[in-house]
């Protein structure tokens, strides 16, 4: 079974960037793959999702125009720019298919100080 793994997180400025990877243990072009997040005292939330082949995205409003995913099949990985980071971003984000249908990861912790 395919095994995700994400990275790239950390303690941010409002206002800064970061860009988180999930990798994948095995081949997962065929697949359109996703990005969730969880605050603390919260459910988990839709961040955005892309296509098998990137050539479509779509996102949660909360981050439209301030992430942006994109994928590399030959590197079986998924990655999640994020700018403009807000306070309210401050969350663990996870990966997996479009559908949340693979084992969840461990997910890397994102903070965003004001």
């Amino acid at each position: 079974q395919v095994q995700l793994m994400e990275s790239g997180g950390g303690l941010v400025q409002a206002g800064g960037s970061l860009r988180l990877s999930c990798a994948a243990s095995e081949r997962i072009s065929e697949h359109a793959l996703g990005w969730w997040r969880q605050a603390p005292g919260k459910e988990r939330e839709f961040v955005g999702s892309i296509s098998w082949d990137g050539g479509s995205t779509d996102y949660a409003d909360s981050v439209k125009g301030r992430f942006t995913i994109s994928r590399d099949n030959a590197k079986n990985t998924m990655y999640l720019q994020m700018n403009s980071l807000k306070p309210e971003d401050t969350a663990v984000y996870y990966c997996n298919d479009a559908w949340a249908t693979m084992p969840w990861g461990q997910g890397t912790q994102v903070t965003v100080s004001s």
